[in-house]
């Protein structure tokens, strides 16, 4: 089986480095890059080709919820974990209409691997403080 190909997409540093670390605890994922916004994770993902986008939402130029539908028009395949701060019903409506297929709080990061497990296998999974548990 080929490696999970990994796109990060935070503007804190601090994020993408924690997220890193976290990750390569399995061998079987690759994080293949990194982006601070929207705008330059538009253009890593048609160059790198990921299986899985961890997009922030809040970002400076452009967010995670304008670039998800730019990143799936252009690689529907490629499935997006919203991965932020804001708890809101609203948002987590937001990112499924934007073509997300996962919406985590940071302050849930316990629960990222298997977000990204059940997106791998073009499964959904939203959680949050306002949401159901699990997906």
């Amino acid at each position: 089986m080929a490696a999970l190909r990994i796109l990060i997409v935070d503007d804190e540093k601090a994020v993408r480095s924690a997220l890193g670390r976290l990750l390569a605890t399995r061998g079987e994922w690759k994080i293949v890059g990194e982006a601070v916004d929207g705008a330059e994770g538009i253009q890593k993902a048609k160059e790198l080709r990921p299986d899985v986008i961890i997009m922030d939402v809040t970002m400076p130029e452009m967010s995670g919820l304008e670039a998800t539908p730019e990143v799936k028009k252009a690689l529907p395949a490629t499935e997006i974990l919203i991965f932020t701060q804001h708890d809101s019903t609203q948002m987590v409506q937001e990112a499924q209409n934007a073509g997300a297929s996962g919406y985590l709080l940071k302050s849930q990061a316990n629960w990222l691997i298997a977000a990204i497990e059940a997106l791998s296998e073009h499964k959904t999974f939203f959680q949050g403080k306002n949401l159901p548990k699990g997906h």
